[in-house]
């Protein structure tokens, strides 16, 4: 499609691109080209954390350790969103918002081996943190990030070895620190979700939203969007979703493969 755009554009390169009517330039992370819109603004509210977990279902060949790699992707998927049914962009980007946690800094012991952790140091906080950085330097991209609660309720088994735990496949001798997971909750996420949604529908900033997250915390603001005139869509990225989000939505619509 872009080939298309620029070869045409090109058969009349002495008319300047900015007396084009019908064409928009749009700086993206490479380069620059011409789309088509159609007089549509989108904006894209993403929950990070729910799409990371689908990530790794839905594109198993992405490196989830590299940011670079992720970030593109992220974007990648907010991209088609752009696009009708046969790939032709219809609509213009107004801004990405990217919803999520810094992570945790705090410091604890093992259940098992009783060994120290400092969860600041380890791996996955690296990662988010450059995740964030990352995202920052994208085109039309906006952070909101929410907070981590100071309570937690410990080290927790995880739900698939608790199962084998009481099905007695597994006895407690035989598990290990990498059976557990550090509970540590989300606060303020899903207030900024709905605040920003409030904000795009009330200043008439957009008349398309589109919302790539999998839960049912969101139907009040939705119903608040639409009935502003915001044409609302989700995109659950092929998880099973509360049946009110079908009706409470424009449309359910994942633009990403459909894990097999």
């Amino acid at each position: 499609m872009t080939q298309q755009l620029l070869a045409s554009y090109n058969q009349d390169i002495s008319t300047p691109w900015r007396s084009h009517s019908n064409y928009s330039r749009v700086a993206l992370t490479q380069g620059y080209f011409f789309i088509n819109f159609m007089g549509n603004k989108t904006a894209i509210l993403i929950d990070i954390a729910f799409l990371l977990r689908r990530l790794k279902i839905i594109y198993p060949a992405i490196d989830l350790n590299d940011p670079i790699a992720v970030a593109d992707q992220i974007y990648q998927i907010a991209e088609l969103h752009l696009n009708s049914y046969n790939g032709k962009q219809i609509s213009q980007l107004y801004r990405i918002f990217i919803y999520d946690c810094p992570p945790t800094n705090k410091k604890a012991h093992y259940p098992i081996s009783h060994q120290p952790i400092d969860f600041a140091k380890t791996e996955q906080a690296k990662f988010r943190n450059q995740l964030h950085e990352v995202l920052k330097r994208k085109r039309k991209v906006a952070i909101r990030l929410g907070h981590l609660s100071k309570h937690s309720d410990g080290w927790q088994l995880k739900p698939q070895v608790l199962k084998r735990l009481l099905k007695k496949e597994i006895l407690i001798d035989d598990l290990q620190d990498s059976d557990f997971n550090y509970d540590i909750r989300q606060k303020g996420v899903d207030m900024k979700i709905g605040i920003d949604i409030a904000s795009l529908a009330y200043k008439k900033l957009v008349n398309q939203i589109i919302l790539i997250a999998g839960d049912a915390d969101f139907i009040s603001a939705i119903k608040l969007a639409r009935q502003e005139g915001i044409d609302f869509i989700l995109d659950p990225l092929w998880s099973n979703i509360d049946d009110r989000l079908y009706e409470h939505t424009d449309g359910i619509y994942s633009v990403s493969p459909q894990p097999k």
